[in-house]
């Protein structure tokens, strides 16, 4: 028998994350804020507890994949009398976003509560999730990320260390730099090529058959070709990450022109209301845009 594993969060990434987990045999613990996400989990084998305290209690190693740092300082009691005996003994392992700064705090908080953590940011969207093909990027004490690792293999094809904390995360922006102007690029000529009147269908078995083909643009390309944009990863989630990575490079003292212009680019789209949508959406935001701005001036 396993030891219990905690996880806390069952959104867009962590209920495909938790489902693996149980599935692969891990005697899971859940909870969601909204329980009625934790049903694929519970199906998969996991135990649904209704407060996050009473996942903290069952399990050593705790899982955190929540929307914001607000959120898991909220779950995780931080700032309040409860944040010490919630966490004392207790490894938190958070996958999400979030600012380094932030991270570097709290494992400074847990460390003094008697907590350990382990900072592990996941590359991948939905899908990969679903197969367990993400990317884990692990910071922290080299025992802890040692302990943490074999737990994470069911989620990831492969978990790199990066050193201390915040460094995982530093990993992360710079990972996703290439991932959001790779789409936010391909959004571009996709505009371009239709501009011109080509078959996108062509278009899609150009790019794919030359050296810029990637998983990462047929997934994106068969999203515009059927025009489902349903999210693997949404633009308010992309937004949000635009802003830390340039805030990131702002503090070291790194240019990042690129990162600048995508970060308008997905706030247009967020504004637009298509911040629930796949990244990929972004390519309407340009014409609707466009749109907006003839309909003003006539």
């Amino acid at each position: 028998m396993t030891a219990p594993l905690g996880f806390l969060g069952l959104g867009l990434m962590g209920l495909p994350m938790a489902v693996r987990l149980a599935r692969a045999g891990h005697d899971l613990v859940v909870w969601n804020r909204t329980p009625a996400r934790a049903a694929p989990v519970v199906a998969a084998g996991a135990r649904p507890a209704t407060t996050p305290a009473e996942v903290l209690a069952a399990a050593e190693v705790v899982v955190v994949m929540l929307a914001d740092e607000a959120a898991v300082d909220a779950v995780l009691g931080r700032g309040t009398p409860a944040f010490a005996r919630l966490v004392a003994g207790r490894t938190i392992v958070h996958t999400g976003t979030v600012s380094a700064a932030w991270s570097a705090a709290l494992e400074a908080d847990l460390r003094a509560a008697g907590g350990r953590y382990v900072e592990a940011p996941v590359s991948g969207s939905r899908t990969p999730a679903e197969e367990g093909t993400l990317v884990a990027m692990l910071a922290g004490d080299p025992a802890d990320v040692a302990r943490v690792r074999p737990l994470l293999a069911p989620l990831c094809a492969r978990t790199v260390g990066c050193g201390p904390v915040p460094s995982a995360l530093w990993m992360k922006f710079a990972v996703n730099t290439v991932l959001i102007t790779l789409v936010s690029g391909l959004a571009e000529a996709w505009r371009l090529a239709a501009a011109h009147g080509l078959d996108p269908h062509l278009f899609a078995e150009v790019l794919d058959a030359g050296p810029m083909a990637s998983a990462v643009s047929r997934v994106k390309i068969g999203k515009l070709l059927t025009g489902d944009f349903s999210a693997q990863a949404a633009i308010d989630d992309v937004l949000k990450n635009c802003g830390l990575i340039r805030d990131s490079a702002r503090e070291a003292g790194a240019a990042a022109p690129l990162m600048d212009a995508c970060l308008q680019l997905f706030a247009t789209a967020a504004d637009l209301g298509l911040g629930a949508e796949d990244m990929v959406a972004v390519v309407r935001a340009d014409g609707r845009e466009r749109a907006a701005r003839a309909g003003g001036s006539r």
